[in-house]
C-alpha cells in the first residue's frame, strides 16, 4: 500500500508501523525536512525521484512530493473494541459508507475526538486504502479500525458488552436530548440510503440533528462530527 501526502506520511512515521521505502521528490528535502529526518532516524530507506516518476508512482495524484510504501492496512479485531477501559467507551459504526472521502473524514473525526475505534463491513463499504489514509490526514495510522462480516453482528456484540447504540438519521429524536455520557456506539449510514432498515431496527435509539435550512440532510462525516463532539462535550 502507498501512503501519500506530507501529513499522512508524517503521522505514519510517528507510529511503530514498518515502512518499506520512502520515495521523496528531488528538491523537496527542504519543505519535507521533518519527514526526511525522521526516516533517516528510523533507518528507513529513502529514494529520490524526479517529478515524472513521482506522478507515475502516485495513486491519488496528490503526493506532495512524498510517498511511503507500507504493507496493507492491518485491521483490528472487533474484540479489541469491546475491552473494558477506565472511563466511557466510544465507537463509530459505518454501515454502507462507500465514498473514500467520507470514510477518510470519519476516521479523522473519530481519532481527533478520542474514539476507541471504528467498525466497517467487509462488503458494500469503502476500505482503508492509501487514499483513505491520506484523506484522514494520517489519523488512520493512530486509530483501530475493525472490519466485520456484518454490521448487525457487530451491533449485537456491542450491545452484549454494555454499549448503547445510537443511529444517526434525519427522523429521529433530538440528539441534544440524548444521554451520550456512557458507553456508546454511533452508527452512520451510507451517503444515499442512510442506515439500512435492519440495522436501524437493531439500534437502541435513532437520533437526529436539527435542520433549519432548505436542505434535508448533512454529509455523513459532517453529521457524525457534530454528534461525536456532542458526546465529547457531555463527558467533559
Amino acid at each position: 500500500m502507498k501512503i501519500e501526502g506530507r501529513n499522512a506520511v508524517f503521522e505514519l512515521l510517528k507510529t511503530e508501523k514498518t515502512v518499506d521505502k520512502l520515495l521523496l521528490q528531488r528538491g523537496a528535502e527542504g519543505s519535507a525536512g521533518r519527514i526526511f529526518a525522521m526516516a533517516r532516524e528510523k533507518n528507513i530507506r529513502v529514494q529520490f525521484a524526479d517529478a515524472r516518476t513521482m506522478a507515475r508512482e502516485s495513486e491519488t495524484g496528490r503526493h506532495q512530493g512524498v510517498i511511503a510504501f507500507v504493507s496493507e492496512y492491518e485491521y483490528a479485531a472487533l474484540e479489541d473494541l469491546l475491552m473494558p477501559k477506565a472511563g466511557p467507551r466510544l465507537v463509530i459504526v459505518c454501515d454502507g459508507v462507500e465514498d473514500v472521502h467520507n470514510l477518510g473524514s470519519i476516521l479523522r473525526v473519530a481519532e481527533c475526538a478520542g474514539a476507541d475505534g471504528v467498525i466497517i463491513p467487509k462488503n458494500k463499504s469503502a476500505q482503508v486504502t492509501g487514499a483513505v489514509v491520506r484523506i484522514s490526514e494520517g489519523a488512520a495510522n493512530h486509530l483501530r479500525v475493525a472490519r466485520v462480516p456484518g454490521v448487525n453482528y457487530a451491533v449485537a456484540k456491542l450491545q452484549e458488552n454494555g454499549y448503547w447504540v445510537y443511529g444517526l438519521e434525519a427522523d429521529g429524536e433530538d440528539l441534544y436530548a440524548a444521554d451520550l455520557t456512557g458507553d456508546i456506539a454511533l452508527v452512520v449510514g451510507g451517503e444515499d440510503r442512510g442506515i439500512p432498515p435492519l440495522t436501524r431496527k437493531k439500534c437502541d435509539k435513532i437520533v437526529s440533528l436539527p435542520l433549519y435550512g432548505n436542505v434535508n440532510s448533512l454529509n455523513a462525516s459532517v453529521a457524525l462530527g457534530i454528534a461525536v463532539y456532542e458526546a465529547v462535550r457531555q463527558r467533559r
